[in-house]
């Protein structure tokens, strides 16, 4: 039987599929090595009642928490050897520096701190990355999958299992718990009964999202920046704008979005309020690129890069790149922040811990690296950047 796929590429038809109850998370059915029963692909009040718990982790307190106190000497000690070199390699940087902090989120501890044990973190990010992305991987994907599952074993022995047992013991002596997604599980497990294997697969889960989502983007925001000067050499002062910074940000996931698409299977059939029909069993493809370009929301010129774009009330600046409804993203204040209304006090501001990094390189004088310049991924149908080597210009 040939399947029903229905595309949806305007703004207004794609809010109102991301909210409809009936449609169910489709996009990683091919990655279910890593993303099986995580938060992402849960529907119904499965998904209601894990996201109600893990929500109390992303409230605007902990975002400032993370933006202000945590994220910052994060920032300084994955920068400082780059900058002593004078040079780093931004796809690296991105995602040592966002796993650094997805480590904390999720819940991995991180005993040794030592070199060798974040490129073991690292290695595992990486595979981890891959099992979620299968369906986009050009080689062998049987092989690949089994490659992954073996890392998700190994991650469990030497990272989850230490860290599930400091946490029961802090339980047991009714002491604090850190604040992150292992000690949520742990606490709620009467109300989740999660197999072992299923906390595994959603600490690895956010390790991986947390990281790669934010590594791609910090990449993506640093090259759009790099263009930008070029074309505007007399707004070279706007990279120490932080406003400017996340509004680049913000303009950039909505350009690119970590997903090209997303996917959802249709329970039952559905009619949009555009009296559009789509039948039960039909797969629905959001095409996110057509859809954050939708000139009737942000104007003839959509499809370019414009950091100064007037946006209408009620539109996020980044499109629908974090989607919207009872799946949007559940970390994209932390990620991208809040977007900046009039009146707003600028030092009581939120910037988002993506914007926040890129605006730590452009202080201490990023540049493209004029004798090697950046080359995609060829292991990906998705356009990533492989490397992006760049220099510093004190």
């Amino acid at each position: 039987m040939t399947e029903t796929i229905v595309t949806i590429t305007t703004f207004d038809e794609a809010k109102d599929v991301y909210r409809h109850k009936d449609l169910r998370q489709a996009l990683y059915d091919a990655g279910e090595v890593v993303m099986a029963d995580v938060l992402v692909n849960l529907h119904g009040a499965a998904h209601r009642d894990r996201r109600r718990l893990e929500n109390r982790l992303f409230r605007r307190d902990t975002v400032e928490r993370y933006e202000h106190e945590l994220f910052p000497p994060i920032i300084d000690a994955t920068l400082q050897p780059h900058l002593d070199a004078g040079r780093a390699e931004l796809v690296d940087l991105g995602h040592q520096l966002m796993m650094n902090l997805a480590a904390s989120t999720a819940g991995v501890d991180r005993p040794l701190g030592t070199p060798a044990e974040t490129a073991r973190l690292y290695d595992y990010l990486m595979r981890f990355i891959e099992g979620a992305t299968l369906a986009h991987y050009t080689g062998d994907r049987e092989a690949k999958a089994a490659e992954v599952r073996a890392k998700l074993e190994a991650f469990d022995t030497e990272f989850v299992e230490p860290s599930v047992q400091r946490r029961l013991k802090l339980i047991a002596a009714h002491e604090p718990l850190p604040h992150d997604v292992l000690s949520v599980l742990l606490t709620n497990q009467d109300q989740l009964d999660l197999p072992r294997e299923v906390v595994v697969r959603e600490v690895a889960f956010y390790l991986l999202a947390g990281a790669h989502t934010s590594a791609t983007a910090f990449t993506r925001v640093t090259h759009h920046l790099f263009r930008w000067l070029e074309a505007h050499p007399d707004e070279a002062d706007a990279v120490h704008d932080r406003l400017f910074v996340q509004r680049c940000t913000h303009e950039t996931i909505r350009l690119q979005p970590s997903s090209p698409v997303a996917a959802r299977w249709a329970l039952t059939d559905i009619e949009l309020r555009s009296g559009r029909k789509i039948p039960a069993g039909a797969k629905v493809i959001i095409d996110l690129l057509a859809v954050n370009r939708d000139p009737a929301v942000f104007g003839d010129r959509a499809d370019e890069f414009d950091p100064r774009r007037e946006i209408a009330d009620g539109v996020a600046p980044y499109g629908l790149s974090f989607g919207s409804g009872m799946h949007a993203c559940i970390g994209q204040d932390l990620a991208a922040g809040y977007a900046f209304t009039d009146g707003e006090d600028v030092a009581e501001h939120l910037f988002g811990l993506v914007p926040e990094a890129v605006q730590r390189l452009f202080d201490h004088g990023a540049r493209p690296d004029p004798h090697d310049p950046p080359e995609m991924d060829d292991s990906t149908a998705r356009p990533y950047f492989g490397r992006y080597p760049i220099v510093f210009h004190r």
